[in-house]
């Protein structure tokens, strides 16, 4: 159990519990209000974010920048994640036992924000953290509650730059966040 974020982070870096690590250019543990009340929670960095070392900053990312902006939620105040840790080869969907040894890091990074609202964004989020019987379509849009978090599964940013129809429920959906937010 860590304490803080960095001490997670200096962990990630060092990390070799999987294959992942040896083609990496950075790790990426995440980003955002470490007190956030939202967390998103995606599959696994890509190009840009291996480069960088943030979640996030490609296509995927800036498209859902322009979401958070149409309905008044700041990037600053929410918090943004992955289950794997390092970028899978040619941004294939990681290996189950690439995500079960990074799922101890987001357990914690959850621990530590304590976010109220959790935004599972696509079929590889869904599955690792609520379980193998939900899957993405029948479960998008619909909130489900575990251990006092509320989870929303929603589409990954991605999906929608490879499908456009999916924009709209997408948007309905982070609509659905922001509306929760209310009570808190």
């Amino acid at each position: 159990m860590y304490e803080k974020l960095e001490e997670i982070n200096e962990v990630v870096r060092n990390c070799t519990k999987c294959n992942l690590c040896k083609n990496r250019t950075n790790t990426v543990l995440g980003s955002g209000n470490e007190n956030a009340k939202v967390m998103f929670i995606g599959e696994g960095p890509g190009a840009d974010e291996d480069k960088i070392g943030e979640p996030f900053v490609g296509k995927a990312g800036k498209l859902m920048n322009q979401a958070f902006l149409g309905i008044g939620i700041s990037r600053e105040e929410v918090y943004i994640s992955n289950i794997v840790k390092c970028r899978p080869p040619n941004n294939r969907t990681p290996l189950k036992e690439e995500a079960e040894a990074c799922l101890d890091y987001l357990r914690n990074q959850v621990m530590i924000i304590k976010p109220k609202i959790i935004v599972l964004l696509g079929n590889t989020a869904l599955k690792n953290i609520l379980g193998e019987e939900y899957g993405i379509t029948a479960s998008r849009g619909k909130w489900i509650e575990k251990k006092g978090i509320k989870y929303l599964p929603t589409f990954h940013p991605a999906a929608l730059l490879r499908d456009e129809s999916k924009k709209i429920d997408f948007w309905n959906d982070l609509k659905l966040v922001k509306k929760e937010l209310e009570n808190y």
